[in-house]
């Protein structure tokens, strides 16, 4: 049977060295905030429930984690005070009354923690046999950090570095700050824990010297990067870099070729077909879907949108909650705002903008049109300069055109109005009423030719030079 998991994530610190007004796990890394990226692992993890615990901003943190994970088994413990780390876990005590089973800590300020690595601590923790398991680091300048301090290849405590001996401070294993803790033993040892030592706190490492007298304290080495935390701004920017990195390979390595990967930015939960081409400086964000075969062209923006395998967008296109259906071509300079949704094979060229508009299969629109609130049938050709007026002022109103409907040029479609089946517009009309089934509209003032008007202009423009300026001692009112 498996042994229950909960999870502990510290989200209290102020984050004084990020010099900002908002709480530094709120600020933003890859589009989420900081915080996101360990409680999302431990609940991939399967742990439940999961204990956010927030002391400065405390509200506001638990109003964005909850917007966060809405539907997430999330129980909130408030740190009063911020008197270091062991205290801030036995903030959680309370919100665990009813858990028994195995405790993961992690810090809402490291976000680059992997899923895998964690599952390796629980399957490390399970085969040890010990009450407490924990992630280490080596590293070649480990000032700053806790030393792991072992004895006959045993580890009996973690000695942080302001209290370490000069032979101690020679250890290049370090703390990585992540435990595994038996429920059972976590409450009593806290309760323990005494701050004397250099800084005043409670050290949560004190716990490791308390569960090496009970049995064994098995350790999982990991990398430096996936376990460095953020405490300014220049360490959050190196934290995006090496996540975007991680995301990017991981789509490279799936099949998706990206022309410059240091320019492309792919959030996390973007899902990307195989065989897609992905230019330099795209942006795909949110629960963006891209299918198979798609061509993203250089600065396109991606954001909540799904795209269908064989679709082109061509460059500086930019989708926002948008669908596009197979083998649409978009763009240059496109833009489909929240609620368009496109059938297959449509076409939408440079400087196109929609916007809660339905298209048709194989519909078309090239050019400089803007068509918002719409319903537009299979095998339309909008012309060059088309907008539907769809804002009367007060509320917004729908245009339909029908299928293999025909719009001529610089037309305006003044909604509520019906385009039926077939029919036709001419260029420059304004359709104020509903065009039947193929009819021909056109609502254009009749053309006068005035012939030799030019040269009669001329010769008037003429005569005026040669008399010279008027002389009157009257002011115009002109």
């Amino acid at each position: 049977m498996t042994t229950p998991l909960a999870a502990v994530v510290l989200c209290a610190g102020k984050g004084t060295r990020m010099r900002s007004e908002k709480a530094k796990v709120l600020h933003p890394i890859l589009g989420k905030p900081l915080c996101f990226y360990p409680l999302m692992r431990a609940l991939e993890l399967g742990a439940s429930p999961v204990v956010p615990v927030v002391g400065h901003q405390a509200a506001e943190v638990e109003r964005s984690v909850r917007a966060l994970f809405p539907a997430g088994p999330l129980r909130f413990a408030l740190q009063k005070e911020q008197r270091g780390t062991a205290d801030a876990v036995r903030s959680a005590e309370e919100a665990l009354t009813d858990f028994h089973g195995r405790v993961l800590i992690l810090y809402g300020d490291v976000p680059l923690v992997r899923r895998e690595t964690l599952a390796a601590l629980v399957d490390a923790h399970e085969r040890g046999g010990g009450v407490l398991s924990f992630v280490s680091t080596r590293l070649e300048d480990p000032t700053g950090y806790g030393r792991v301090i072992r004895e006959g290849g045993k580890v009996v405590r973690i000695v942080e570095h302001k209290d370490c001996t000069p032979e101690q401070r020679q250890v290049r294993d370090c703390n990585a700050g992540i435990y595994l803790v038996d429920s059972s033993f976590l409450w009593t040892a806290l309760a323990n824990i005494r701050s004397t030592n250099a800084q005043g706190e409670f050290y949560l490492t004190d716990l490791v010297e308390m569960a090496a007298a009970r049995g064994p304290v098995p350790t999982i080495d990991a990398d430096f990067n996936e376990t460095a935390g953020v405490n300014d701004r220049v360490e959050l920017s190196a934290r995006a870099r090496d996540l975007q990195t991680r995301i990017n390979i991981h789509h490279m390595r799936n099949g998706v070729s990206l022309a410059d990967p240091a320019t492309t930015y792919i959030e996390e939960g973007v899902t990307i077909g195989p065989d897609t081409e992905v230019g330099p400086g795209v942006s795909l964000t949110g629960s963006t879907v891209v299918g198979r075969n798609v061509s993203i062209a250089q600065g396109c923006v991606l954001h909540a949108s799904s795209v269908a395998d064989g679709t082109t967008l061509k460059p500086y296109t930019v989708l926002e909650e948008a669908k596009v259906g197979e083998r649409c071509i978009l763009g240059p300079f496109s833009r489909l705002r929240p609620g368009t949704d496109l059938a297959e094979e449509v076409h939408l060229g440079n400087f196109v903008e929609t916007k809660k508009a339905r298209i048709g299969k194989g519909s078309k629109a090239n050019h400089l049109a803007y068509l918002g609130d719409a319903k537009i049938g299979s095998g339309v050709n909008v012309g060059a300069g088309t907008i539907t007026c769809n804002y009367d002022g007060v509320n917004k109103h729908l245009t339909e055109l029908g299928d293999k409907v025909f719009i001529g040029s610089d037309t305006q479609l003044v909604a509520p109005v019906k385009v039926g089946d077939g029919a036709y517009v001419g260029a420059g009309s304004t359709v104020t009423k509903d065009v039947p089934p193929g009819s021909l509209a056109v609502s254009r003032t009749p053309q006068v030719n005035l012939e030799g008007w030019v040269e009669r202009k001329q010769a008037r423009m003429a005569k005026s030079a040669e008399a010279g300026p008027v002389k009157s001692d009257k002011v115009s009112a002109g």
